[in-house]
């Protein structure tokens, strides 16, 4: 079984935009956007986790391949529904 990457907010924008390869500002956008959602601190502080960090990078690819932005938050909502549809018959998914 593959390890699902963790939910733990870890990162400072400035990492995760390090770590993606991304501009702070595409991070920001990607947030407004509602295809991101990192944790905060209780100053206000954007904190990524390595799932979040997984996930920029398949907006980023999506992006890449020609697909908007609001194609790109359909498709990850698809992918997440077949996930758990195949979590729920017991199969892992490819």
């Amino acid at each position: 079984m593959v390890d699902e990457p963790s939910d733990k907010p870890l990162y400072s924008i400035a990492v995760a935009a390090e770590l993606t390869g991304l501009a702070p500002a595409t991070l920001r956008l990607y947030e407004e956007k509602g295809l991101l959602t990192p944790s905060r601190t209780e100053g206000g502080t954007r904190r990524y986790s390595d799932a979040d960090i997984a996930r920029v990078r398949l907006v980023s690819q999506l992006q890449g391949e020609g697909v908007n932005l609001a194609a790109v938050g359909r498709v990850i909502d698809l992918q997440e529904e077949n996930d758990e549809l195949r979590r729920k018959l017991g199969r892992s998914g490819s």
